[in-house]
């Protein structure tokens, strides 16, 4: 009950329109499948989240695709953390010591190679609070109404790159293979995508994404593997500039820290620092 109340709570962004989420399948698909080897896609718990691991409201969901340009940073100054600064809260009754190890560990990666503070909750403040249901992997995009949001990490999220890729979500990234001119750099097989599934390939509206002049990324964190979302094995997910690989999760590439540096360090050194 805890849980379903802060999902619904996180989810009043931007709109006074009942707070809901857009089913789309599973909880981040590819993050539960690729990285804990004892679980099949069938074994993950079927779930609302936007392209299977952002939590988006109605508003921000029409936002997303209201015009047919767009890349994967936020462009909205207000959805981005004050002072560089993710405030957080682990709900470390949910982890052991090697999982929030992990977590502090991609806080890090973030810090050392931008401006981004990570700092745990002291006041009455605005906080995203990091659980673990088994769920799935997941957050909400930049920073949310009210004064909470989740980032949650299910047991098979614990892999350094994927654990990235949902902080960067809670930054404000979306994913990198939805992107306005994605056509001219890879392929979508629309014929192998599980049914019901179309939605996760669709474009950004640039009114809500910029790409911060950074060219396309195959090697970003926040794009997808070849196969996700696949109804029978087959890619999804085709690039076309040959002996390039997608679905990195082994961390930050060049081109996200790049990103991550004009929309929040333009005016600031890069500095290294996750507060304790």
């Amino acid at each position: 009950m805890i849980l379903k109340f802060l999902v619904i709570l996180v989810l009043t962004v931007f709109s006074n329109a009942a707070p809901v989420t857009v089913k789309y399948g599973f909880e981040d698909q590819e993050l539960l499948t690729d990285y804990d080897a004892t679980r099949s896609s069938t074994d993950a718990e079927l779930g609302e989240h936007f392209e299977g691991d952002m939590l988006l409201s109605p508003t921000e969901w029409e936002a997303l695709y209201q015009d047919s340009s767009s890349r994967n940073g936020l462009r909205d100054i207000d959805k981005r953390w004050p002072n560089r600064t993710v405030v957080y809260h682990i709900v470390e009754k949910d982890f052991d010591k090697k999982q929030i190890k992990m977590i502090k560990e991609g806080m890090a990666d973030i810090a050392n190679k931008s401006c981004i503070r990570f700092r745990p909750n002291k006041t009455d403040e605005h906080v995203v609070i990091i659980m673990g249901s088994e769920s799935g992997c997941y957050s909400n995009v930049g920073l949310s109404g009210g004064k909470t949001q989740v980032l949650n990490f299910a047991k098979g999220c614990f892999v350094h790159g994927a654990i990235v890729h949902e902080m960067l979500h809670t930054i404000g990234f979306h994913h990198m293979q939805n992107t306005y001119n994605r056509d001219d750099y890879v392929k979508i097989v629309w014929e192998n995508i599980e049914k019901g599934m179309e939605g996760n390939f669709e474009k950004y509206s640039n009114n809500t994404v910029t790409d911060f002049g950074v060219p396309y990324d195959y090697e970003s964190v926040m794009h997808y593997q070849e196969t996700v979302f696949s109804k029978n094995g087959n890619k999804t997910i085709i690039p076309l500039q040959e002996g390039v690989k997608i679905g990195n999760r082994n961390g930050l590439s060049e081109g996200d820290v790049k990103k991550l540096n004009r929309m929040y360090c333009v005016d600031k050194e890069p500095i290294s620092y996750v507060e304790k």
